[in-house]
């Protein structure tokens, strides 16, 4: 059975009291897990540590914290401090962002992703387990110190992000899951045998490696309101966030993204959206009314090998249009 998780909103929210409340709601409604992004706003660690404190069943995370913001070792030492606080309930959610964050806000050189994510995993594995850290990569090389505190047991799983072939490759092969957006059930179908190919390079087994998949979500009692909204969400981050979101629904077979990010960089934003079909729409988004946001979903947990759904919401979603969309698809109310 696909678990149904809970990608917190990533737009900016009026209070941590409010984000709080939404994984509570999240709780009460059944969902399994709730992730926290961290982008230019309030930081995933405080927000998370008062999650953990005011909930008691459900899982948590970031998804994602980046891989360049905070050293490798740091983020052993967070993730070891709220599996603790959350009396084991973490699961850190790591990833490379994107040039656009990194160097723009953070002001650090992008270098090579894969690379930085793959020794960031295998640090922070070590560092969990509590061993002496003697490390050397191209990118971090440490050496002398453990874990000054207990160890944590059990370790929280270390699970990735990435958009290419590549990327999820390596996520099979070295963390303990993978976490993609801007994906259509076939396009799932499709990175699931990069998981694979990543695992067995890995001599692993492919099953060990959770596979989590963002949705866009938008049930109203205004049906167009609500495809509207999620329909501005994938053109901007189509148009407006780089190049990767783009090329994803390409290699997808939907060649529209590319007119779709030319016109959001010439500034038609309205050309933009008359671009992004309903076909695309219905593809990436299980928005409208219930019924239709059901049967989205549905066909994304039909596919053999997921894992679980994470229910997210357009960036221009109220407060309300957010605890709606949750309330509905909650698995309380299946």
């Amino acid at each position: 059975m696909t678990d149904r998780e809970v990608h917190l909103p990533v737009a900016a929210q009026p209070t941590v009291d409010a984000i709080v409340d939404y994984a509570q709601t999240a709780e009460r409604g059944g969902y399994d897990c709730v992730w926290l992004p961290e982008t230019w706003g309030r930081d995933a660690v405080t927000v998370l540590t008062a999650i953990a404190e005011r909930t008691e069943e459900i899982d948590l995370g970031p998804s994602i914290v980046n891989t360049y913001s905070r050293t490798p070792a740091l983020l052993g030492q967070t993730a070891a401090t709220l599996q603790e606080v959350s009396d084991g309930r973490f699961r850190l959610g790591i990833g490379p962002s994107g040039p656009i964050v990194i160097e723009n806000w953070h002001g650090v050189e992008y270098g090579n992703p894969l690379r930085r994510t793959r020794e960031t995993v295998e640090i922070v594995r070590k560092v969990l387990s509590g061993e002496e850290l003697e490390y050397d990569g191209e990118d971090f090389s440490l050496s002398g110190f453990r874990l000054r505190c207990d160890s944590p047991e059990p370790a929280p799983p270390v699970e990735v992000t990435g958009m290419g072939p590549k990327a999820v490759e390596l996520a099979g092969r070295f963390a303990d899951g993978w976490h993609g957006i801007m994906l259509t059930p076939d396009g799932v179908r499709d990175r699931l045998a990069d998981v694979e190919r990543g695992a067995e390079l890995g001599d692993r087994d492919p099953d060990d490696v959770t596979v989590s998949i963002g949705v866009n979500c938008c049930v109203l009692e205004d049906e167009e309101r609500a495809r509207e909204l999620a329909r501005q969400h994938v053109a901007f981050y189509v148009g407006g966030m780089g190049t990767f979101y783009r090329d994803a629904l390409v290699r997808q077979g939907y060649d529209e993204a590319e007119a779709i990010y030319d016109a959001w960089q010439e500034g038609d934003r309205e050309r933009a959206l008359d671009l992004l079909g309903d076909d695309l729409l219905d593809q990436l988004c299980a928005a409208g009314d219930l019924e239709t946001a059901r049967e989205s979903l549905e066909r994304y947990e039909a596919v053999d090998g997921l894992d679980a759904v994470m229910v997210s919401f357009p960036r221009g979603a109220t407060e309300d249009d957010v605890r709606e969309t949750m309330d509905a698809l909650a698995p309380a109310n299946d």
